[in-house]
């Protein structure tokens, strides 16, 4: 009896409900046993709003679409990918402050395992933003143009994931290369970001066009990174064929 007691007491104080903790015993006196009804009630409260925190979480992030760790075939990815896969379930990276940079081809399944992780990142409690890097830039150039780049700069730099999609397909200006360089260096040893990309690092410079630039971007974003090469055949293309395949043999 006292242990469910201390455990409506601790419900009541996570949901700052003291009066509730304070008259429950004596509104609840026609109730066979009131301190588990309350505890149901409590409890049940508590996990409607995790999920409401959560869904929320979820749509300020901006993912593009909504895509879970269950739904990847870990069979189709690279092998590099197969291999990390349960480091970034597990969001290992994000648990230790480090930037998860994945490398390939187009249809490997980078933007699928950086959503993946964004998502799982909401459910355990962080707060993420998810843009594609054409994206990102409009934002700057947009917040900048707006004279809000300073608000903007402090919402940036206390997310706990940012990921960044598809670098390496439409190349910056340079104004755009440097305030990408300025608000990543922000994130430097402090917060976690994601880059998806299908250039290899030597080939950054063909978006970014400084080389100055280039390479401090580079000092910043892989210095204790993860770094997974995703260079293979096309997930969604292997996926295709095996569906197809799947529906002959039915």
């Amino acid at each position: 009896m006292m242990k469910m007691d201390n455990e409506i007491k601790t419900l009541c104080r996570q949901l700052r409900l003291p009066g509730v903790y304070q008259s429950y015993q004596s509104i609840a006196e026609d109730f066979k046993d009131p301190e588990d009804f309350l505890f149901q009630i409590l409890n049940a409260e508590v996990k409607s709003r995790e999920t409401r925190r959560i869904e929320r979480s979820i749509n300020q992030a901006g993912f593009p679409a909504f895509k879970k760790f269950e739904e990847i075939k870990r069979d189709m990815l690279p092998k590099d990918g197969k291999e990390a896969f349960e480091k970034i379930k597990n969001l290992a990276f994000l648990k230790e402050d480090r930037n998860l940079i994945l490398i390939g081809n187009s249809g490997t399944g980078k933007t699928h395992l950086a959503i993946a992780a964004g998502i799982a990142a909401c459910e355990n409690g962080y707060s993420v933003y998810f843009r594609t890097a054409a994206g990102i830039i409009n934002d700057l150039k947009e917040a900048k143009k707006e004279l809000r780049l300073s608000k903007f700069e402090k919402r940036f730099r206390k997310m706990d994931l940012v990921i960044i999609d598809e670098l390496g397909y439409i190349s910056f200006d340079e104004e755009g290369a440097e305030l990408l360089f300025q608000f990543l260096a922000l994130r430097y040893e402090h917060k976690s970001t994601i880059i998806t990309t299908n250039l290899t690092f030597s080939d950054w410079i063909r978006i970014f066009h400084d080389k100055a630039i280039t390479t401090a971007i580079l000092d910043r974003v892989t210095h204790h990174a993860v770094i997974i090469n995703m260079t293979g055949k096309s997930y969604r293309q292997r996926e295709f064929v095996a569906t197809n395949k799947n529906n002959e043999d039915i």
